[in-house]
């Protein structure tokens, strides 16, 4: 039986596949390869195993990475394929996130049962949401509704809403588009008013650091204008905190080789929130996102952060 060229680690939800298909397909078309040239290794994590506690709770966002990262350092894969925004911007020596395949539609969406749209619901109805950052941004604009954590994959917590758990949940629009959900939403929240996470929409592929092999495979697919985005966000994310337990937005767009940045931090609760607007060279990605750190820390003060850790 020939070996794999390319063995290709994932989680095992159903869009981290969908994820490492359209990774494996764009892999076989820029070389020629046939399915059986690369293999989809699917693990489970220990950020997938733990369900009844909020991440922050319980280690942030590298509990949907180690185990994964553990084999792609010892060599029982080649690449790990991850959403971007699920990353932390530490990561383990002789690890780097050295591509990333074109963004998809960075904005986040409401399914709601009861109303279309957010703004919509009554007083006093409860959204579900696993992330601190929708959290604040839910509680900044209706801090009359309850709010409440929602764990699990896309399908489990489309299933909760439609047993009526919650009045509405949100998701990423890029994730229910690559399952072929996009019938679901019912309200796209406007960047403006509704900030993603960094990184949000776009598929990164981890690999070893200096491995010539798998950079010449991996070359083709890198898409240049998605690297600098990220780039700026995870710059600005890196500088501020880079962990699950802050509600950090931020949103990185290319036009004629000049980037535009809009940035957010909130508190949990929503009550206060800051944000940045910059702009400069595309050439200049990540002093961009840690200047704009750095002015969003200034004028939110030294007690932001600390002031209900």
């Amino acid at each position: 039986m020939q070996t794999p060229r390319l063995k290709i680690g994932t989680r095992s939800s159903a869009l981290a596949l969908a994820q490492a298909e359209e990774t494996r397909a764009r892999l076989m078309a820029a070389h020629g390869l046939s399915e059986t040239d690369v293999e989809i290794v699917p693990m489970s994590t220990q950020g997938d195993r733990i369900q009844d506690r909020a991440l922050s709770e319980i280690g942030g966002k590298g509990l949907f990475t180690q185990e994964i990262e553990d084999s792609l350092l010892q060599g029982r894969i080649d690449i790990a394929v991850h959403s971007s925004k699920d990353m932390p911007t530490v990561l383990p020596e002789g690890l780097h996130l050295s591509t990333y395949l074109e963004r998809e539609d960075p904005r986040d969406a409401f399914v709601g049962k009861t109303s279309a749209k957010l703004t919509d619901l009554p007083h006093g109805a409860t959204v579900g949401s696993s992330s601190l950052r929708r959290q604040a941004q839910i509680r900044h604009i209706r801090p009359d509704l309850n709010v409440i954590i929602f764990r699990g994959n896309v399908n489990s917590r489309l299933r909760k809403l439609d047993e009526g758990q919650v009045d509405g949940t949100f998701l990423a629009f890029a994730g229910l588009k690559r399952l072929g959900l996009e019938h679901v939403v019912t309200e796209l929240m406007d960047t403006e008013r509704f900030l993603p996470a960094p990184g949000q929409g776009a598929i990164t592929i981890e690999s070893r650091v200096n491995d010539a092999r798998v950079d010449a495979l991996l070359k083709p697919l890198n898409h240049e204008e998605t690297f600098i985005r990220l780039t700026c966000e995870r710059a600005f994310l890196a500088q501020l905190d880079g962990s699950c337990r802050t509600p950090i937005a931020g949103l990185a767009e290319v036009k004629d080789g000049h980037l535009h940045f809009s940035g957010m931090i909130l508190t949990p609760d929503g009550s206060r929130l800051h944000r940045v607007f910059i702009d400069g060279a595309a050439a200049d990605a990540a002093a961009l996102g840690k200047e704009a750190a750095e002015r969003i820390r200034a004028e939110a003060g030294a007690d932001f952060f600390t002031s209900w850790a």
